[in-house]
Protein backbone atom coordinates (compact mmCIF):
# COMPACT_ATOMS: atom_id res chain seq x y z
CA UNK A 1 0.00 0.00 0.00
CA UNK A 2 1.46 3.14 -0.87
CA UNK A 3 2.12 6.29 1.47
CA UNK A 4 -0.80 8.95 1.06
CA UNK A 5 0.23 13.06 1.13
CA UNK A 6 -1.90 15.86 1.97
CA UNK A 7 -0.54 18.58 0.30
CA UNK A 8 -1.51 21.83 1.82
CA UNK A 9 -2.04 24.67 -0.54
CA UNK A 10 -3.53 27.62 0.84
CA UNK A 11 -2.72 29.69 4.30
CA UNK A 12 -6.13 29.20 6.10
CA UNK A 13 -5.27 25.06 5.70
CA UNK A 14 -1.74 25.67 7.14
CA UNK A 15 -2.58 27.71 9.96
CA UNK A 16 -4.63 25.43 11.26
CA UNK A 17 -2.91 22.77 11.02
CA UNK A 18 0.43 24.87 12.48
CA UNK A 19 -1.13 25.18 16.04
CA UNK A 20 1.34 23.20 18.35
CA UNK A 21 -1.18 20.66 19.74
CA UNK A 22 -2.66 19.69 16.32
CA UNK A 23 0.73 18.87 14.83
CA UNK A 24 1.31 16.75 18.26
CA UNK A 25 -2.09 15.14 17.73
CA UNK A 26 -2.10 14.12 14.34
CA UNK A 27 2.10 13.26 14.85
CA UNK A 28 0.79 10.70 16.96
CA UNK A 29 -1.88 9.45 15.43
CA UNK A 30 0.62 8.74 12.18
CA UNK A 31 2.91 7.26 14.45
CA UNK A 32 0.91 5.11 17.03
CA UNK A 33 -2.49 4.80 15.40
CA UNK A 34 -5.89 5.16 16.45
CA UNK A 35 -7.31 7.16 19.78
CA UNK A 36 -9.38 8.82 21.58
CA UNK A 37 -9.50 12.25 22.70
CA UNK A 38 -9.17 11.09 26.16
CA UNK A 39 -6.06 8.81 25.42
CA UNK A 40 -4.36 11.49 23.32
CA UNK A 41 -4.92 13.68 26.00
CA UNK A 42 -3.48 11.94 28.67
CA UNK A 43 -0.49 11.81 26.99
CA UNK A 44 0.09 15.08 25.81
CA UNK A 45 -0.79 16.20 29.46
CA UNK A 46 -4.02 18.50 28.09
CA UNK A 47 -7.15 18.12 28.96
CA UNK A 48 -9.51 16.07 26.64
CA UNK A 49 -11.74 19.09 25.86
CA UNK A 50 -8.72 20.73 24.33
CA UNK A 51 -7.64 17.56 22.60
CA UNK A 52 -11.25 17.34 21.48
CA UNK A 53 -11.52 20.66 19.76
CA UNK A 54 -8.29 20.38 18.01
CA UNK A 55 -9.64 17.05 16.53
CA UNK A 56 -12.13 18.13 15.46
CA UNK A 57 -10.36 21.04 13.52
CA UNK A 58 -8.06 18.47 12.06
CA UNK A 59 -11.17 17.10 11.08
CA UNK A 60 -12.45 20.35 9.69
CA UNK A 61 -9.35 20.54 7.32
CA UNK A 62 -9.32 16.80 6.17
CA UNK A 63 -6.34 15.84 8.10
CA UNK A 64 -8.06 12.94 10.70
CA UNK A 65 -11.59 11.30 10.26
CA UNK A 66 -13.34 8.75 12.81
CA UNK A 67 -11.47 5.70 12.82
CA UNK A 68 -12.86 2.44 10.89
CA UNK A 69 -12.82 0.47 14.28
CA UNK A 70 -15.66 2.53 17.11
CA UNK A 71 -14.81 -0.15 19.85
CA UNK A 72 -17.30 1.81 21.87
CA UNK A 73 -20.13 4.15 21.40
CA UNK A 74 -18.47 6.12 24.46
CA UNK A 75 -15.60 7.06 23.11
CA UNK A 76 -14.69 8.55 19.36
CA UNK A 77 -11.44 6.78 18.21
CA UNK A 78 -9.90 9.10 15.82
CA UNK A 79 -7.05 8.59 12.90
CA UNK A 80 -4.78 9.93 10.34
CA UNK A 81 -6.18 10.31 7.22
CA UNK A 82 -2.83 10.73 5.43
CA UNK A 83 0.75 9.14 6.15
CA UNK A 84 2.08 12.21 5.41
CA UNK A 85 2.01 16.23 4.60
CA UNK A 86 3.52 18.16 2.12
CA UNK A 87 4.21 21.92 2.54
CA UNK A 88 5.19 23.29 -0.79
CA UNK A 89 7.72 26.00 -1.24
CA UNK A 90 5.03 28.08 -2.84
CA UNK A 91 3.00 28.63 0.40
CA UNK A 92 5.86 31.29 1.38
CA UNK A 93 5.12 33.27 -0.76
CA UNK A 94 1.55 33.32 -0.24
CA UNK A 95 0.73 36.59 2.10
CA UNK A 96 0.18 35.25 6.04
CA UNK A 97 2.02 31.97 5.67
CA UNK A 98 5.59 32.52 6.80
CA UNK A 99 4.73 32.59 10.54
CA UNK A 100 2.81 29.37 9.96
CA UNK A 101 5.25 27.86 7.96
CA UNK A 102 7.57 28.50 10.82
CA UNK A 103 5.67 26.91 13.68
CA UNK A 104 5.32 23.99 11.60
CA UNK A 105 9.35 23.70 10.76
CA UNK A 106 9.84 24.53 14.47
CA UNK A 107 8.11 21.24 15.68
CA UNK A 108 9.85 19.10 12.61
CA UNK A 109 13.21 20.71 14.08
CA UNK A 110 12.04 19.61 17.65
CA UNK A 111 11.11 16.38 16.82
CA UNK A 112 14.27 15.96 15.24
CA UNK A 113 16.32 17.09 17.77
CA UNK A 114 14.60 15.25 20.55
CA UNK A 115 15.15 12.26 18.83
CA UNK A 116 18.58 13.22 18.25
CA UNK A 117 18.77 13.44 21.94
CA UNK A 118 17.31 10.16 23.25
CA UNK A 119 19.55 8.27 20.38
CA UNK A 120 22.72 9.97 21.95
CA UNK A 121 21.60 9.07 25.53
CA UNK A 122 20.51 5.63 25.04
CA UNK A 123 24.27 4.96 23.48
CA UNK A 124 22.73 2.64 20.79
CA UNK A 125 24.11 3.64 17.47
CA UNK A 126 23.90 -0.19 16.30
CA UNK A 127 21.65 -0.26 12.49
CA UNK A 128 21.58 3.29 12.45
CA UNK A 129 23.44 5.69 10.51
CA UNK A 130 24.38 9.42 10.18
CA UNK A 131 25.56 10.50 7.09
CA UNK A 132 25.55 13.93 5.13
CA UNK A 133 26.49 15.05 1.51
CA UNK A 134 27.96 18.21 -0.20
CA UNK A 135 26.05 18.41 -3.77
CA UNK A 136 25.30 20.84 -6.00
CA UNK A 137 22.24 20.99 -7.48
CA UNK A 138 19.79 23.06 -9.44
CA UNK A 139 15.96 22.85 -8.59
CA UNK A 140 15.36 19.95 -10.82
CA UNK A 141 17.54 17.85 -9.99
CA UNK A 142 16.96 19.07 -5.76
CA UNK A 143 13.01 17.77 -6.88
CA UNK A 144 14.39 14.90 -9.01
CA UNK A 145 16.81 13.40 -6.02
CA UNK A 146 13.88 14.09 -3.41
CA UNK A 147 11.41 11.97 -4.90
CA UNK A 148 13.62 8.80 -5.93
CA UNK A 149 14.42 8.87 -2.21
CA UNK A 150 10.98 8.71 -1.40
CA UNK A 151 10.13 5.97 -3.84
CA UNK A 152 13.24 3.84 -2.26
CA UNK A 153 11.67 4.66 0.74
CA UNK A 154 8.07 3.96 -0.34
CA UNK A 155 10.13 0.40 -0.96
CA UNK A 156 10.93 -0.57 2.98
CA UNK A 157 7.77 1.50 4.25
CA UNK A 158 5.61 -2.00 4.49
CA UNK A 159 8.44 -4.18 5.53
CA UNK A 160 7.84 -5.35 8.91
CA UNK A 161 11.00 -4.61 11.37
CA UNK A 162 11.65 -4.78 14.88
CA UNK A 163 12.97 -1.52 15.44
CA UNK A 164 10.82 1.92 14.65
CA UNK A 165 12.82 3.97 12.86
CA UNK A 166 12.19 7.34 12.22
CA UNK A 167 14.05 8.52 8.69
CA UNK A 168 14.52 12.78 8.11
CA UNK A 169 15.54 13.52 4.72
CA UNK A 170 16.56 17.47 5.00
CA UNK A 171 18.30 19.61 2.33
CA UNK A 172 19.40 22.86 3.49
CA UNK A 173 21.46 25.56 1.19
CA UNK A 174 24.93 25.51 2.10
CA UNK A 175 26.47 28.36 3.60
CA UNK A 176 30.05 29.24 2.47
Amino acid sequence: MSMTRRVVEDVETLKALSHPIRLRLLGMLRSDGPATATELARTLEESSGSTSYHLRQLERYGFVADAVEQPSGRERRWRAVHDMTTLPDSLAELPGAREALDQVHDRQLRVLADGVETWRATGSGEGYGHSDYLLELDPDDLRELTEEISALVERYRTKAGSNPVSLHVLALPRSS
